[in-house]
């Protein structure tokens, strides 16, 4: 199906189009004049900068194969998402880069891989030990950043886009800030308790983006000063948010889109291998953290959260029931701007691949069941809902 076309609703105009493709490249996108299914939308891929492991396969482990790395992408794929970066978190150096050396192989040696996996994120072991701040990360595994950790990231990633996340308070943060810059690799900011001055320093040495913003810090903060006063008073950043429900309450979820320009805000599941999967205890890195029916990642006997067992496509109705407002206004979140934040073609338009979700939004409780396109070719149509 490299040629085709499809009648439905457009997410971003809510009006009926008609989207038609040739050799796998949309070469039509205008209003449609006759019949359109009634609740038929059609809406770009969902784009994932946060991801650990997916559908019972844990990224961060050195024996990882390519089947069950292709298996994990289909199944993010089947949520939506048609592209990822790849996160891995604080590990040894020589293990976290050994890691990256084996997936950018299994990467190369299949085109699902390569079309799915569109870069990878490093979150560590440039962050902050102090308590509260490391989240779920080793602190006695944290380092600080040089340009020789910066120079051996970009040897091995090559060409692909790379995304950082570090503690700008850690000693030679602000000269890595600006040396991975000119390397072209993003720096986000994230498991920080940096003051507002580093912060600002971190902006003017090319820092463009905050990680998760509301997580990855003590539950008790200081009402007057803080991570999230610091980071809000900070309008040039990028800020990433876990539209979960849990690792953001709903009513600070609430409070960040009204303080927050909407532009600057997407979304990131940060799943790990029980997203996709369901409850059970599973592996991330050398933890072992436990999935409840509540869909919560814990560590077990802690109350610190693991990643997520979110789904991408669930992220965009959860946030749109937190916010009380229509899914189709949420959906860029977890599409358009992340990447349009990691430089990528993003929306439909005349002359992109022919990549797209259709569905059918779901009766209340029950999940979304999208139709992923890659290059024209479908999956199976969703289900119409009872």
């Amino acid at each position: 199906m490299r040629d085709g076309e499809i009648h439905a609703w457009h997410y971003a105009t809510r009006q009926p189009v008609i989207v038609g493709w040739r050799d796998g490249i949309i070469h039509r996108l205008e209003p449609a004049s006759g019949a359109t299914p009634p609740d038929l939308w059609i809406a770009p891929p969902l784009v994932d900068l946060q991801v650990n492991g997916y559908g019972g396969v844990d990224f961060q482990q050195d024996d990882l194969d390519r089947d069950d790395l292709v298996r994990a992408t289909e199944r993010l794929e089947a949520a939506g998402c048609g592209r990822f970066l790849l996160t891995l978190v604080t590990d040894q150096w020589p293990k976290l880069t050994a890691r990256l050396q084996h997936l950018k192989t299994l990467r190369a040696q299949s085109h699902e891989l390569q079309t799915r996996i569109a870069g990878w994120h490093l979150e560590g072991p440039f962050l902050s030990s102090e308590p509260g701040f490391h989240g779920a990360h080793d602190p006695n595994l944290m380092c600080n950043p040089t340009p020789g950790h910066l120079e051996r990231l970009r040897a091995i990633a090559g060409a692909d886009p790379l995304l950082l996340t570090l503690a700008p308070e850690r000693p030679g943060a602000l000269e890595a800030i600006a040396y991975a810059t000119s390397l072209g690799i993003k720096v986000s900011l994230g498991h920080t308790n940096a003051s507002a001055d580093q912060l600002r320093r971190a902006v003017q040495a090319g820092a463009s983006a905050f990680t998760h913003l509301g997580n990855a810090c003590p539950r008790l903060l200081d009402r007057h000063d803080n991570i999230l006063w610091r980071v809000l008073d900070l309008p040039e950043l990028a800020v990433s948010l876990i539209p979960d429900g849990i690792h953001v309450a709903p009513a600070l979820f609430r409070l960040l889109h009204r303080v927050l320009n909407p532009a600057a805000i997407f979304y990131v599941t940060d799943a790990m291998a029980a997203a996709g999967a369901g409850p059970g205890r599973y592996t991330l890195g050398k933890l072992q953290p436990q999935v409840g029916p509540d869909g919560i990642v814990r560590q077990p006997g802690q109350a610190n959260f693991a990643g997520s067992a979110l789904r991408p496509i669930d992220g965009i109705f959860r946030a749109a029931r937190m916010l009380n407002r229509p899914w189709q206004e949420l959906w860029p979140y977890l599409s358009t701007h992340p990447a349009r934040f990691m430089g990528w073609p993003a929306d439909l338009q005349p002359g992109t691949p022919a990549d797209f979700c259709l569905l059918r939004a779901p009766d209340e409780g029950q999940p979304a069941t999208p139709t992923f396109f890659r290059r024209g070719h479908p999956h199976d149509l969703p289900p119409h809902p009872a």
